[in-house]
């Protein structure tokens, strides 16, 4: 009992800010499906998947962050605590600066491969060039967000990420009701809303753990051993990201080849993959934490205990979300946009994202245990593996059986995630590893 107390009091405030980010998504997309055509569904889908995409690749900001932390945090070593935040946030803003001079090459890159219709890349292309200047206040985000769970706080997480989404909704509602700026405002308040979150973060890393600065080592932060360890756990992370990338940039351009309706269907259905991926991510975040304190302070059976409960409570998550998709996904369909058109071709591909939730549990769960541990080879077998097994089978089916096949892959792609690394885990405790 009172591990499970552990594991809700690190989920329970991962869950209430992870809600908060679908949400925002829904918010938007709902706003822009109701000016009246799909292709302003369309703009925002491949606006916000171009970033998404961005964002995921430097992923391991947040995931490398965490792993590290919770391990030395589990030490008891505050000196490598903070220095690896330091590191962590040099990082990022050496990224966000690269990302803002590469800016115009990105895009073009990043639209040739999606290729959307004309009047869709017009509308994204606006979305893109506003947004783009987040990339040094998300990428701060994402460091300070993993050294935030790393140190079992995911309140601060939480406030920050309501914070930040309040903001954003009531941003755009008014920019795009108010002003009459459509995608402009949408991306408007997105942007408005990153510093916000940024600015929120620092001041409460300031107030809750500014006495940490007396643990500050100038001597050794950028030590090349030391940079290289960060490095070589993030490599790994960078690389199956890549994976996830492609799987998730090739689903989007597969979906736009086929269409403007295709793609604002396949749009909105991943939004019901998205509100159980972020609700699961809590305990996910959960896993992370704690596995990597007790991995780091070499207690095998609290670990293990972890892992058995996160499952647990990763399973229920699956089983009510399929309930709740088989009972609700017509409303939440019309709930989103009034175009009927899209609604009614949505309701064929419907039980592909009703299978979603327990396709991917145990992916999402051992994501966490793997982050914590920093075993993150196993991470990067398994992207691979099921990014084979997504291309293949839709190219196997995609004549036949178009969108059908594009999803099909993808539920392979998630469970075959899950099996490797439930392979590989098995295989590290028999080595007693873990």
């Amino acid at each position: 009992m009172a591990r499970n107390r552990l594991i809700l009091q690190l989920a329970l405030p991962s869950i209430v800010s992870n809600i908060t980010v679908p949400l925002l998504g829904l918010v938007d997309v709902a706003i822009v499906g109701h000016m009246g055509g799909a292709i302003y569904i369309g703009a925002i889908s491949v606006g916000a998947m171009v970033f998404n995409i961005i964002y995921w690749i430097f992923g391991f900001l947040r995931m490398g962050t965490s792993g590290m932390t919770s391990q030395a945090l589990g030490r008891r070593d505050l000196v490598t605590v903070m220095q690896l935040l330091c590191r962590s946030l040099a990082v990022a803003l050496v990224v966000a600066m690269t990302i803002l001079i590469l800016q115009i090459p990105i895009k073009w890159l990043a639209f040739l491969v999606v290729n959307p219709e004309k009047e869709v890349s017009g509308l994204a292309s606006s979305y893109f060039d506003i947004c783009v200047w987040g990339a040094p206040a998300m990428l701060v985000l994402y460091s300070l967000s993993g050294w935030f769970i790393g140190m079992q706080n995911t309140r601060i997480p939480m406030m920050i990420s309501i914070s930040q989404n309040v903001v954003n909704i009531l941003a755009s509602l008014t920019l795009v009701y108010g002003f009459g700026m459509k995608v402009e405002g949408v991306a408007c308040g997105t942007l408005f809303a990153q510093y916000a979150g940024c600015a929120i973060a620092i001041i409460l890393w300031a107030k809750v753990y500014g006495r940490l600065t007396k643990h500050f080592v100038r001597e050794g932060l950028f030590n090349i051993v030391k940079m290289l360890e960060f490095f070589k756990v993030n490599s790994d992370i960078f690389l199956r990201t890549l994976c996830l990338v492609a799987v998730n940039l090739f689903f989007l351009a597969a979906g736009a080849r086929q269409g403007s309706v295709i793609l604002a269907v396949n749009t909105l259905l991943v939004q019901l993959y998205i509100l159980f991926s972020y609700f699961l991510d809590g305990f996910a975040f959960a896993g992370e934490a704690l596995c990597g304190k007790y991995h780091g302070a070499t207690n095998s059976a609290a670990f293990r205990e972890t892992v058995r409960l996160v499952f647990a409570w990763g399973g229920a998550i699956a089983l009510f979300f399929t309930a709740i998709y088989i009972i609700g996904g017509l409303w939440f369909l019309n709930l989103l946009t009034d175009e009927r058109q899209v609604v009614s071709a949505a309701m064929e591909y419907l039980p592909w994202a009703v299978a979603v939730p327990l396709s991917g549990v145990a992916a999402f769960v051992w994501d966490g245990v793997f982050i914590g541990v920093t075993a993150t080879k196993g991470m990067l077998l398994s992207s691979v593996i099921a990014t084979i097994v997504f291309f293949s089978l839709y190219y196997i089916g995609m004549d036949s059986y178009a969108n059908h096949a594009l999803w099909l892959a993808f539920i392979f792609f998630l469970a075959t995630r899950g099996i490797v690394q439930t392979a590989i885990y098995i295989k590290l405790r028999r080595r007693g590893i873990l």
